[in-house]
C-alpha cells in the first residue's frame, strides 16, 4: 500500500498522487488534512491522472464540490469556507461517499462526523525548501 511521500517540486507532488490513486479501492475515500498551500491541491491533480482523467482539476473552495468523470469517478470536496455539519448534511454529503467514485476532502476536520471508518487519512507538511512536501499517512 501506498507510503509516505517526501516531494521535492509539484511535479513529484502529483506523482504521489497518482501513485496513492492507482492502489484505492473503488469508492475510497480520502481525507487531506494540512495548511494553506501545503499542496493538497497539487495531490489532487495526480490523483485524477493516475485515474485517468484529462480534466483540470482546481481548487473547489467556492463551488464546495466538483465532479470529475463521467460518470463521476472522482469527487473534490473542500470544506475550508464551509465549516457547518449541518449545511454538509443538507447537502447531502453522505451519498457521495456511498458511490464508487473516489472522494477526497479538503479540510475534513468539519466534517469528521461524516466520514467512513475505513477513510484514508493524510497530513501534508511544508518542507524545508519551497518545494518539499512532506505527506504521510495518519495511523
Amino acid at each position: 500500500m501506498w507510503q509516505d511521500a517526501r516531494t521535492d517540486s509539484p511535479a513529484a507532488t502529483r506523482q504521489a498522487g497518482a501513485q496513492l490513486a492507482a492502489e484505492l479501492p473503488p469508492g475510497a475515500v480520502v481525507a487531506l488534512h494540512g495548511g494553506l498551500g501545503s499542496g493538497k491541491t497539487t495531490f489532487v491533480q495526480g490523483m485524477a491522472a493516475g485515474l485517468g482523467l484529462e480534466e483540470e482539476i482546481t481548487s473547489p473552495t467556492f463551488a464546495l464540490i466538483h465532479e470529475y468523470g463521467r460518470p463521476a469517478r472522482l469527487f473534490h470536496i473542500d470544506c475550508y469556507r464551509e465549516p457547518s455539519l449541518d449545511r454538509w448534511v443538507g447537502l447531502g454529503l453522505s451519498e457521495y461517499f456511498a458511490t464508487d467514485a473516489i472522494a477526497v476532502v479538503e479540510w475534513p476536520e468539519a466534517i469528521a462526523a461524516l466520514l467512513p471508518p475505513e477513510t484514508v487519512h493524510l497530513q501534508f507538511e511544508l518542507g524545508a525548501t519551497p518545494d518539499e512536501r512532506l505527506i504521510r499517512r495518519a495511523r
